[in-house]
């Protein structure tokens, strides 16, 4: 992969980075679930460049986030973004998107649907 996006913590930082291609990059923002722990920045394979930040350095203001959210949907609209649906879930079933996540046997984005 070119690109992996990360913000669930410990048990997925290793896989993210056992998927990126030589120079890859690896974008890991506010895990929820803790950090990795201590990393030997010489181990880390590929070239790939690794980078983290959190969302109150990037969003500092309500107005701001109102501002990024709309260009967010604007880019989604036409098209210039392009967002993966990995799979759609009955909100009854939201035990088995949760493990489909945390087992990585999903991509992309996934639906709850009501």
């Amino acid at each position: 992969m070119h690109v992996v996006y990360d913000g669930s913590g410990p048990t997925t930082f290793q896989g993210s980075i056992d998927i990126l291609r030589r120079s890859g990059t690896f974008c890991w923002y506010g895990p929820v679930l803790g950090g990795p722990g201590p990393l030997d920045i010489m181990s880390l394979p590929k070239s790939i460049k690794i980078g983290y930040a959190t969302f109150f350095d990037h969003i500092q203001t309500p107005a701001l986030l109102r501002a990024r959210s709309a260009q967010l949907f604007d880019w989604i609209a036409e098209r210039k973004l392009k967002v993966l649906i990995g799979g759609e879930y009955r909100l009854g079933d939201a035990a088995t998107a949760h493990a489909d996540m945390e087992s990585r046997k999903s991509t992309g984005k996934l639906i709850l649907v009501p």
